[in-house]
């Protein structure tokens, strides 16, 4: 085998790694929007509703599906908010996700 194939192997190995955590942290992050709009809406039931979030995540590519999802529940249960206001909160559970994926946690 050749240093080329060594170094190809490798970027290969580190790409397939990269996206396993982005999964991971994308999935933590949806779990943890789930429990904030549970809590938010006053649910009974947090982790149910978490797990309905992070199922959603499934129905298109992107984060459009759960913003829509989410967003749509907490007006849906009167809770005054904006948009733009769940986009900053996935924004900043995003952040703390990778973080915690990158440390092991």
């Amino acid at each position: 085998m050749t240093t080329f194939d060594e170094r190809e192997q490798g970027f290969e190995k580190k790409f397939a790694l990269d996206q396993e955590q982005e999964f991971k942290a994308h999935a933590r992050r949806n779990k943890a929007l789930g429990q904030w709009a549970a809590g938010l809406m006053g649910l009974s039931n947090v982790e149910e509703y978490a797990k309905a979030v992070v199922k959603s995540d499934f129905e298109l590519p992107g984060d459009e599906d759960v913003l829509r999802k989410v967003f749509e529940d907490l007006k849906g249960a009167g809770v005054s908010i904006t948009e733009g206001e769940v986009r900053m909160k996935m924004a900043e559970l995003l952040a703390q996700a990778r973080e915690s994926v990158k440390s092991g946690n």
